[in-house]
Formats: structure tokens, C-alpha cells, sequence
């Protein structure tokens, strides 16, 4: 045994497995929830072999957790944990607590991160499930529909139908995506959860950058999505919000 070993000190290999572990936690956040463990891999460089191995022991330790369907990974528990050391800019809660005690809908902030849905700000009195479909299946949100509309190649592929609203001819999404980018009002009635309507509005950069969105969510029949009062609070209380263009 070596000096170094019996006095507890990292051996030579523990430092890059850390280093490792870091990449792929931050890749994660980067991606978005639903990141696969291929594209993660791609993400960081890492070899699959290795990644594979070091995912599972992020979520043995709760630092990841896998999603419903086991499709991707999302941040766990412990990670959440050591973000909230370093809370997101006080305007920006501030914002958001003003507008939600104004709606009764549940109101979230979403960054676009290399072109990947990531919810930075969610409302802590309305559970939102299916949380990772936003991700994974754009097409079928309203916020997802926004980046869709700056970003239309991001549409391509079988578009998948989640409910029986979903839109998944590419023709109607085309025709879908321009009346977004013409209105900059993005919505959805049913596409994502059954029983769930959703409103959203673009955020963007000082230089009009599109950074995130700003979205009302409730329940269908509850929420009128196309309410001109409804966009015009929200688009208010967008261009007030800041996001960090990526």
C-alpha cells in the first residue's frame, strides 16, 4: 500500500472519474430531461462504456434519476439540492411570484438550451406531469412549439402521437409552426396530457435572441388559451424576465 492510499488520498484514476462525473451532470442539465445515455456520451466525449457506468452511479447516489418510460435521465434530488445554493436571479422570482398570484393556472419558465427544452423556474403549487415530454416530444407543447417555429429543422423525423390531439402530419405542423412564428403565441389543447391546455410566449435576449418561454398551464375548459388579456400579461411579464442566451 502506498503512502498516498493509506492516508485516504485520491489514486490517480479518482480525480478524471470525477472530472467525468461532473461532465456528465452537466451535459444532463445541458440536454435537458430525457437526455439518452448515447447522446450524453456524444455530449461529453466520453467513451459509452465508461458513461454507461458512471450514469448508474449518479443515480445509485441520487445525484440522476431515470425517467418514467427509463428512455433518459434527468437531474435527481441531490443535484437539485446543491443548485438551490445558488437560487435563480431574485427580478426573475420576483416576476414570476407576482404573475402567478395573479392567474390560477400553474405559470413556468423554460430555457432553450442548445436546442433542448430545460424548465429553470416551475410552480411549485401546480404538479405538472409528463414533465419530460417537453423534451422529448416538442411538437406537442405549446413551449415546445416555440422553439420549434426558430428552429423548424428540430421537427424532423416520425412525429409521435402522445394523445389522440397530438399533431403528427409534418403538413399541419409546418402550417402549426409559421402561425407560431407569425404570433409569437404558442399553444395546446390536449397534445401533451389529456385534460391539460397550455399558453406560452417567447423570452428573449436583449439582441431578440430567442432564450426560453413563458407558459400558463392548465386544465382544458379552465384555461381560454387564445384570451387576449391572458397573452398580453404574459408577454409583459416575459419581456421583464432574463435568460442567459446558450
Amino acid at each position: 500500500m502506498t503512502t498516498q492510499q493509506r492516508h485516504g488520498a485520491p489514486s490517480g484514476h479518482e480525480p478524471r472519474a470525477v472530472q467525468k462525473a461532473l461532465a456528465l451532470l452537466e451535459a444532463v442539465a445541458k440536454l435537458g430531461v430525457g437526455a439518452t445515455a448515447k447522446s450524453i456520451a456524444a455530449h461529453t466525449g466520453i467513451p459509452p462504456a465508461t458513461a454507461y457506468r458512471l450514469l448508474n452511479l449518479l443515480v445509485a447516489d441520487g445525484y440522476l434519476v431515470r425517467i418514467e418510460d427509463l428512455s433518459g435521465f434527468a437531474l435527481g434530488r441531490r443535484t437539485r439540492e446543491l443548485a438551490g445554493a445558488a437560487p435563480p436571479p431574485a427580478d426573475n422570482g420576483r416576476i414570476l411570484d407576482e404573475l402567478r398570484g395573479q392567474l390560477r393556472f400553474g405559470i413556468y419558465l423554460a430555457a432553450f438550451t442548445d436546442h433542448r427544452v430545460r424548465l429553470v423556474d416551475k410552480d411549485p403549487d401546480h404538479e405538472l406531469s409528463g414533465e419530460q415530454l417537453l423534451g422529448t416530444h416538442p411538437h406537442a407543447s405549446a413551449i415546445g412549439k416555440l422553439l420549434l417555429a426558430a428552429h423548424p429543422e428540430l421537427a424532423g423525423g416520425p412525429l409521435r402521437r402522445v394523445t389522440a390531439a397530438t399533431i403528427t402530419s409534418p403538413t399541419v405542423l409546418t402550417a402549426e409552426l409559421r402561425r407560431v412564428a407569425d404570433t409569437d403565441v404558442a399553444t395546446e389543447v390536449d397534445e401533451c396530457r389529456v385534460g391539460r391546455s397550455a399558453l406560452a410566449v417567447p423570452v428573449r435576449a436583449a439582441d431578440g435572441t430567442l432564450v426560453g418561454a413563458l407558459a400558463a398551464i392548465g386544465t382544458t375548459g379552465r384555461i381560454a388559451v387564445h384570451d387576449p388579456a391572458l397573452i398580453d400579461l404574459l408577454r409583459t411579464c416575459a419581456a421583464r424576465l432574463t435568460l442567459v442566451a446558450a
